[in-house]
């Protein structure tokens, strides 16, 4: 087995500190070899039975966008609406999407049936397609920052409307919309921590 250092040890701990939700980017795009490289990380994710479940699709199509923008707006009207008072402004001051200028949308869905895998490891616990999908996305977040891009995660959408604008197969279920780009700014605090909607914890391990 290949063995690390510390020094591997400290990168990886820093490019986690680092890896934030972004959601403010430039606009500029970037270049096709670094997409490239993006894609291959993410062929590096795990998942069960190496099913590998995720199918990504890049939105170019402006229409397309705009659509999207639209079913964002009316989901983010609605769950504004479930606040009261101060959280309902404080709800309200938040930046949720960077979709606007973020130069690669990424719509991802899950297979909830593929044929790779013949379903080992699944039969009772069909949520592990779902979660190989997370870490696949996870693992693609960390190889952005490494390539000095932010990616923010839009989950503030109506999921079947969105399966639908992709005319998605009936066995895919909407995972997520990525936003992918060179940040504005850079920022080792989480936005919802800096703004006070809520700070990060830290992570308490139970022993039994």
């Amino acid at each position: 087995m290949t063995v690390f250092s510390a020094d591997d040890a400290g990168t990886l701990l820093r490019i986690l500190r680092w890896r934030r939700d972004v959601r403010h980017f430039h606009p500029d795009p970037i270049p096709e070899p670094v997409l490239d490289r993006l894609c291959a990380a993410m062929d590096c994710s795990p998942s069960v039975g190496n099913a590998r479940p995720w199918r990504v699709i890049r939105v170019e199509d402006p229409a397309l966008r705009a659509a999207l923008r639209a079913n964002f707006e009316a989901a983010n009207a609605e769950a504004r609406e479930s606040y009261r008072g101060a959280r309902a402004e404080a709800y309200g001051r938040l930046k949720l999407a960077g979709l606007d200028k973020a130069p690669v949308l990424l719509a991802v869905f899950t297979d909830m049936a593929p044929e790779a895998g013949e379903r080992l490891g699944r039969a009772t616990m069909s949520e592990t397609l779902r979660q190989s999908t997370a870490m696949a996305i996870h693992t693609l977040w960390l190889a952005a920052r490494v390539e000095n891009l932010g990616l923010g995660m839009v989950s503030i959408l109506e999921p079947q409307k969105v399966k639908a604008l992709f005319g998605a197969p009936d066995c895919w279920e909407f995972s997520a919309l990525l936003c992918i780009g060179r940040s504005e700014f850079d920022d080792d605090t989480p936005l919802l921590h800096r703004t006070g909607w809520q700070e990060n914890s830290a992570t308490c391990w139970q022993r039994r």
